[in-house]
């Protein structure tokens, strides 16, 4: 069965990962095999054991490259590695991440994630993770810093996504059963006798929310919805501060902060069924209590001044600008929230959309062997991010495939009766297929065709489990055919 091939072989991608040395000339004790040898031994120090589904395997195989004056040493290269050109790193302007960024993705490509380490006269030592599939860390670093940079970025980076504990746990993965998202906008007008705000969705939809739907694609079908309401307080109380010359919220207002009651979210009537639906809230406070601001718990004000729900979605509070003085017009204000708003608005979004897909909201990663900066993506989530996300889908729906299978099997054979549709049948294959497909295209290392066959594979098991006949069987008792059978025989 499916899931006694998933329990007994995990599902581990293979990962490509290659190490370039440049400008360590005065250390000829650095040969490309040692290297090798002492970074695959500081990875499979840092992998967890067992490995967890959807991540790589732990027959990891590396590529080393010494780049010095002398020329460049090499191991022998993957199959798919792109030749790293010798000397190519000695005019780059290591300030300019952007551009040291596109130098190397035009240098080195393809679907190998690789670390490049520069020896340079700074003291400082800094780390840059890509948007693509690489990382550099330039500065005075010794052979055993630069191996330990290198090893951490592999792992905790680009196998793990940049998370200390490791991957997502399934039930958090903010995708529905038919692998399909609704995102649905909101812009809450708290009280509209104050002051009415609406926004030009359109061109935040076409112009940043478009390219994050498409890099996500092999992970979900995304759609967008977006409306305005009024009249929405929230649920919790906030307080004025003298100090901020605010109002005041905190973290413990939060579980009563969203007003089921008075927000009427959920009305798109695509969404049902088994679609998961994420809330994207932004809230406009009334005059009453405006400007509100969030307190996190280290008495800090929040930057972002909002929050997540897992599985729900997110809320940011956007306080009109001068809106102590706006609370004093007599006539409500009638504005729309201005672009360069949206655009920061929208940035927050981005961070808590991350979030609900279990990646980080800054730019930051603090690992054991020092600190990097992540770039950020204009997509929102760069190519390393999605090959993380990819893998943990694929893991995931295969799982909810093989349990669904399981318990549909189950079900049929503790009910001798029930007559098995052929299109039940069917689905069943279709979806079996579909698992064999994801699990056949996980081992070539084709990362966005596994996830799109796994989504396809719990879809169709879904479909079969929840089939029209099977639930009226199933919820078709034992025990009312008897009362209708004994009604029969009395009424006869």
């Amino acid at each position: 069965m499916l899931s006694a091939q998933i329990e007994s072989n995990p599902l581990l991608f293979p990962c490509h990962f290659q190490a370039i040395f440049v400008g360590f000339d005065s250390k000829p004790s650095m040969t490309p095999d040692a290297l090798g040898s002492s970074i695959l031994s500081q990875m499979t120090k840092l992998t967890s054991k067992p490995p967890q589904c959807g991540t790589c395997s732990t027959n990891y195989s590396i590529a080393v490259t010494v780049d010095s004056s002398l020329g460049c040493i090499q191991t022998r290269n993957l199959e798919d590695t792109s030749s790293w050109r010798c000397g190519s790193m000695g005019t780059t302007d290591f300030s300019d991440d952007e551009g040291v960024d596109k130098a190397l993705a035009d240098s080195l490509g393809g679907k190998v994630y690789s670390v490049v380490v520069v020896h340079g006269d700074r003291e400082e030592v800094r780390a840059v993770v890509g948007k693509y599939r690489h990382a550099w860390v330039v500065g005075r670093v010794s052979e055993a810093e630069a191996v330990a940079r290198a090893a951490e970025i592999f792992v905790k980076v680009f196998v793990n996504g940049g998370k200390e504990e490791g991957l997502i746990h399934g039930e958090f993965m903010p995708v529905g059963a038919d692998g399909k998202i609704v995102l649905s906008f909101n812009l809450l007008n708290s009280d509209p006798q104050d002051w009415v705000y609406d926004w030009d969705f359109q061109s935040i939809d076409e112009t940043l929310l478009s390219p994050v739907i498409e890099a996500l694609e092999s992970v979900a079908n995304i759609s967008v919805e977006s409306q305005v309401l009024y009249h929405t307080p929230k649920s919790s109380f906030s307080h004025w501060d003298d100090e901020q010359e605010s109002y005041i919220f905190s973290t413990k207002d939060l579980p009563f902060f969203v007003n089921s009651n008075e927000w009427h979210l959920d009305t798109s009537i695509a969404a049902g069924g088994r679609s998961k639906i994420l809330q994207i809230v932004v809230y406009i406070p009334s005059a009453r209590e405006c400007p509100l601001l969030l307190q996190l718990p280290n008495g800090e004000i929040s930057k972002t001044n909002g929050f997540i729900s897992p599985m729900w979605g997110g809320v940011i509070v956007w306080n009109p600008k001068d809106c102590l003085k706006d609370s004093e017009s007599q006539h409500p204000l009638r504005r729309t929230i201005s672009q360069q708003d949206l655009q920061k608005v929208f940035e927050v979004v981005m961070g808590q959309f991350r979030q609900l897909f279990g990646l980080k909201s800054n730019n930051v990663y603090v690992g054991a062997s020092g600190t990097s900066s992540l770039l950020a993506s204009e997509r929102g989530f760069t190519e390393w991010e999605l090959d993380v996300l990819s893998r943990q889908h694929t893991c995931f729906n295969l799982h909810s495939c093989a349990t669904t299978l399981g318990s549909l099997s189950r079900l049929v054979q503790s009910l001798p009766r029930m007559i098995i549709m052929d299109e039940i049948g069917k689905q069943v294959m279709y979806s079996l297929e579909a698992a064999t497909l994801a699990r056949s295209n996980a081992s070539l290392g084709l990362y966005d065709s596994s996830a799109v066959s796994s989504r396809q594979a719990r879809y169709l098991a879904e479909d079969a489990f929840f089939h029209p006949s099977i639930m009226s069987v199933s919820y078709y008792s034992f025990e009312h055919c008897f009362a209708v059978y004994s009604f029969r025989c009395m009424s006869s």
